[in-house]
């Protein structure tokens, strides 16, 4: 159980990270004409957890601006912060498991 647990968070957290590159991509592309937002469907990426790089997708309803740049700078901003809250969650989780079998060996160890 503790490594499927283990697995399942690494491949979230790996996900996590390949989304706040491309949410910080997006960003520093703001100002970049022709520039189209992308992201990736988070939740088909984790529900699959295919164990390599995700899809990156065109985000689609986004407004474009004269140049064809449709980057939305409070979009992505809130989007960076979610990532970095499921992100510390995912951390915490983590953490939490490795204390628990710091705690089982250190039991083991004086028994």
């Amino acid at each position: 159980m503790l490594e499927s647990l283990s697995g399942n968070l690494e491949q979230y957290m790996t996900l996590l990270s390949a989304r706040q590159k491309l949410v910080a991509s997006n960003l520093a592309n703001a100002d970049t004409p022709g520039y189209k937002t992308q992201d990736i469907d988070f939740q088909h990426e984790f529900n699959a957890q295919l164990g390599m790089l995700p899809s990156v997708v065109e985000v689609p309803g986004l407004q474009t601006k004269n140049d064809g740049n449709n980057v939305n700078i409070d979009r992505e901003a809130r989007l960076l912060a979610e990532n970095q809250l499921r992100f510390s969650i995912a951390s915490t989780l983590t953490r939490s498991e490795l204390q628990s079998v710091r705690e089982a060996i250190k039991d083991g160890a004086t028994s």
